[in-house]
């Protein structure tokens, strides 16, 4: 078993999750360090809140273009430090690119809105940057992940204060310096260190908005020290997402849904599917299915079926994995932590995954796909929603009215029908209970990321001067027109 690189206050080691090598060394901030990031993020703020946004979106396309010639280099030190395969890590850069590219031409076009009031006056409203924003991003999609952040905020006229996770600092690191070769000095800094920074970070005044994906504790955290500072709070946090299999559907089809939502990125998605409730129709096949669907990844080679993170998570997995073995659950593939250097883990599927075992009450973030037996569609709904997360849920159905009914029930920022990803381009979503709060992505990100200013007109009183008054009144107290 390999161990986990060392990590100190001011030294960060990562280890190559594929190779057990050491992958990068960078060193923390000092609090000096901090103080200064933050401080430059708020000089900047003035003169960029002023900048037109139609030069602020031509400023964002010229670094989605400059990112565009590094996206191999960003993607190779991502797969390097956190074993993303490499089509999926290059993959992650473009999206990321893409992002920017719409936030460059959505932040001109973000607008308040008129209001019919009485005969005669005006109202309407006009959004403001809120200031300095605090960027906590994640390890699991970091290119992707950060630019949909930064680009929301710098479109707007926010500066920003980014910090990456210390799982993998040295892709953050090069993904920073790159936009701030673009950006005018300070609407970008970069500032590197794990939870310690983060604290010195969250103990600076002067910022307006933590904007966070990762856990739902460092959520809480956040929350918890807004309540003070004001800051506003996006939180995108853990999430416990559901698959409810109905009978009637195909279960091979439906076992390749749930594999992808499983496996993909080897289960370490925000959005990876985390519990199945299958249908007893079509439970004996889906299961048949879904344990060959997973050999064939466990086989695959690890540019195609890539490690996790690091031991850290492993040992995480593999406590998921007992737990629900000894509470009962069998299983049917995998759940064995293999020899060799690295952090790799099996495609894994257990049944008989009793409602209390931590596969089914908590995130796992892993390759792990714990399935249970319903008697009913209504009974999979119900166990479904049953949950203290609020992030995704997926449905497969073929009866229109159990979508519907989904849609409707599911308490989740994102209800999805018949497939596990997915989605219209620019979509936005609002996670719910231990999931967060706030929209993290799409226009409504804007949003999020501006204050807004009601405005309402009234034409003042004119004051008549002597020559304007009518003919009588003037008479009448004795001027001669």
């Amino acid at each position: 078993m390999t161990l986990e690189a060392p990590t100190t206050t001011d030294r960060i080691v990562v280890l190559d999750p594929v190779t057990g090598s050491v992958a990068s060394t960078t060193t923390a901030a000092s609090p000096d360090e901090v103080r200064d990031a933050v401080a430059r993020a708020g000089a900047a703020f003035p003169a960029w809140s002023r900048t037109a946004p139609a030069d602020r979106g031509a400023l964002l396309r010229d670094a989605a273009e400059h990112l565009r010639a590094h996206a191999v280099e960003l993607a190779g030190l991502n797969t390097r430090e956190t074993g993303k395969v490499p089509g999926d890590a290059l993959g992650g850069v473009e999206a990321g690119i893409g992002t920017l590219l719409q936030y460059a031409e959505l932040g001109p076009l973000h607008r308040g809105e008129s209001l019919r009031g009485q005969h005669g006056a005006a109202d309407w409203t006009v959004p403001h940057p809120r200031g300095v924003v605090l960027a906590l991003t994640p390890w699991n999609d970091p290119v992707a992940v950060a630019l949909g952040i930064v680009g929301a905020a710098v479109v707007t006229g926010n500066t920003v204060v980014h910090k990456g996770s210390e799982r993998c600092p040295a892709t953050i690191q090069r993904l920073n310096a790159l936009l701030a070769e673009v950006l005018p000095d300070g609407v970008l800094v970069g500032v590197d260190g794990d939870a310690t920074t983060g604290e010195a970070l969250l103990a600076e005044d002067g910022i307006a908005v933590y904007a966070h994906v990762g856990s739902t504790a460092t959520g809480d955290r956040l929350t918890a020290v807004a309540a003070t500072t004001r800051a506003h709070v996006i939180r995108e946090n853990g999430g416990n997402d559901a698959l409810v299999v109905d009978a009637g559907v195909d279960p091979t089809w439906a076992a390749a849904q749930a594999a992808l939502g499983a496996f993909a990125n080897t289960g370490q998605i925000c959005t990876s599917v985390e519990r199945i409730y299958v249908h007893l129709d079509v439970a004996e096949a889906f299961v048949a299915a879904l344990v060959a669907e997973a050999d064939a990844r466990t086989a695959a080679p690890a540019s195609e079926f890539g490690p996790l993170v690091d031991e850290r998570l492993r040992v995480l997995v593999q406590q998921h994995v007992d737990d629900a073995v000894r509470r009962g659950a069998t299983v049917r593939t995998g759940g064995v932590v293999p020899d060799g250097a690295g952090s790799s883990y099996p495609a894994t599927v257990l049944t008989d995954v009793p409602d209390d075992a931590l596969a089914m009450t908590d995130e796992t973030f892993g390759p792990i796909a714990p399935v249970r037996v319903v008697d009913s569609f209504d009974e999979g709904l119900r166990l479904a929603a049953a949950d203290r997360y609020g992030l995704a849920a997926t449905v497969l159905t073929p009866d229109t009215g159990n979508a519907l009914l989904a849609a409707a029930t599911l308490p989740v920022g994102t209800v999805k029908i018949n497939a596990v990803f997915g989605g219209a381009p620019g979509g936005s979503a609002e996670p719910r209970g231990a999931s967060g709060s706030g929209f993290g992505y799409g226009p409504h990100l804007l949003d999020e990321m501006t204050t807004t200013t009601v405005i309402h007109l009234e034409p003042a009183p004119r004051v008549t001067r002597a020559d304007e008054r009518p003919a009588d009144t003037a008479a009448a107290e004795g001027y001669d027109r």
